[in-house]
C-alpha cells in the first residue's frame, strides 16, 4: 500500500524566529512521513521572507525540496495564505493526500502529526482532525466547537448559569475530552485536512481575513457529509495570537465583525443574521445587568456591544454592500489535484 503524502503549511506574518521554531518542530514530527513543508510569508514586508529562506537553506531544510519558502505577495489573511500554499501542492506537481496546517506559534509534542494521520486513516469519513492545544503555562485551550447559532450567540454573551444550562447543546465551546470526540469545527492551529474534502468543497473562502474561516470550511464539509474530530492524543503548545495581537485587543477589529457577518449571511441568510445579532446584544445586556448586582470582569473587548451594533447599522447604510460578496466558495469548486501550479 502506498504511503499517504502530506503537505504541512506554516504561515508567517512578521514572526520569522517563531516560525522557524514551529517549522523545526513540524519537520521533526514529519520524519519518516512522505511529504513536504511550505513556509508562506504572508507579505510581511519586514525582511521575513529573505530571513526564512536563508535560514531554511542554511539548516539544510531545502534539500530535495523538503521545505520551500514562498512569498504570497499579498496579505489576504489566514485562509488566503494557506490557499496559496495548497495551490502549489508538492514540488513534483502532485496534490498531497493530506494537508496539515500548523500555526507559526504552535510547537508540536512528539507524535502529534502521526496521531492525526493514523486516526484519519481509520475513519474514511473524517475530513478534519484537530489537536489538543495548551498554553505555555500548561492551561488547556479550547479548540473544538459547535457551529455558531442564534441560541449559541445568546448563551455566549449572557454567561448566565440558568441560560447556559437550558442552552447547553448550543454552547459553542465544547468541553474537554480525554478521547476522540466529534465536533462541528476545530481551530486551525494544528489541523489535518483530507485532500478529498478540498477537492469536493473547495478551499478556504478568502472573503474572511481572519476568524470564522475554519468554521465556514468545516460547515461546508459537514453539509457534504464529512466529519470533523477532536483528537486529544495529538498535542501541541500554542502561544496564541502572536501575529494578530488578539491578546492585546483594546477594541475588537473591524475584520472580526466583517467575518462574523459574512459567516451568518452566507450560510444562513439575512433574517438569521439579524436574529443572531439581536441574540448577541440581548445576551450582552443580560450580562451587563448582572454585573450591576454582582461586579465581575466584562470578559470582552472594550465597547464590544456598541461596536457590534454600529457595525450592523453601517452594513445597511446606502452605499454599503448588503449582499454576500462573490467569493471563492461560490465559484465552481476547484479540484486541488488539478490546480497545482
Amino acid at each position: 500500500m502506498t504511503q499517504p503524502t502530506l503537505l504541512t503549511i506554516v504561515l508567517n506574518y512578521r514572526t520569522p524566529q517563531m516560525t522557524l521554531k514551529a517549522a523545526e518542530a513540524g519537520l521533526r514530527e514529519m520524519a519518516g512521513i512522505a511529504g513536504e513543508m511550505i513556509i508562506v510569508d504572508n507579505d510581511s514586508q519586514d525582511g521575513s521572507f529573505e530571513m526564512l529562506g536563508q535560514e531554511a537553506a542554511a539548516r539544510g531544510w531545502t534539500e530535495d525540496n523538503r521545505v520551500r519558502v514562498l512569498a504570497s505577495g499579498h496579505n489576504g489573511g489566514f485562509g488566503a495564505g494557506n490557499n496559496f500554499a495548497m495551490r502549489h501542492g508538492l514540488s513534483d506537481g502532485r496534490a498531497p493526500d493530506f494537508v496539515y496546517l500548523l500555526n507559526s506559534d504552535a510547537f508540536l509534542d512528539p507524535g502529534a502529526i502521526r496521531h492525526l494521520m493514523a486516526f484519519m486513516a481509520e475513519r474514511p469519513l473524517a475530513g478534519f482532525a484537530g489537536s489538543h492545544v495548551r498554553g505555555e503555562d500548561d492551561v488547556y485551550h479550547t479548540t473544538h466547537f459547535r457551529f455558531p447559532t442564534i441560541a449559541g450567540e445568546l448563551e455566549q454573551a449572557a454567561k448566565l448559569g440558568v441560560i447556559s444550562r437550558l442552552l447547553r447543546h448550543a454552547t459553542i465551546p465544547m468541553p474537554p475530552s480525554d478521547g476522540p470526540v466529534r465536533a462541528d469545527w476545530v481551530a486551525g492551529a494544528s489541523m489535518l485536512i483530507r485532500r478529498e474534502v478540498l477537492d469536493q468543497i473547495g478551499l478556504f473562502d478568502e472573503t474572511y481575513f481572519l476568524y470564522f474561516e475554519e468554521t465556514d470550511l468545516c460547515l461546508r464539509a459537514a453539509r457534504a457529509g464529512w466529519q470533523t474530530w477532536f483528537v486529544p492524543c495529538s498535542r501541541t503548545v500554542h502561544i496564541g495570537s502572536v501575529s494578530t495581537g488578539m491578546k492585546d485587543w483594546g477594541r475588537a477589529p473591524t475584520y472580526w465583525f466583517d467575518s462574523r457577518r459574512h459567516y451568518f449571511l452566507k450560510n444562513h441568510g439575512r433574517a438569521y443574521l439579524a436574529l443572531a445579532t439581536l441574540a448577541r446584544v440581548a445576551g450582552g445586556l443580560i450580562w451587563r445587568a448582572r454585573r450591576l448586582v454582582s461586579p465581575r470582569p466584562l470578559a470582552e473587548p472594550e465597547r464590544f456591544l456598541r461596536d457590534l451594533i454600529a457595525h450592523a447599522i453601517r452594513a445597511h447604510l446606502p452605499g454599503r454592500h448588503s449582499q454576500v460578496p462573490a467569493t471563492y466558495s461560490q465559484a465552481p469548486h476547484q479540484n486541488l489535484a488539478k490546480d497545482i501550479k
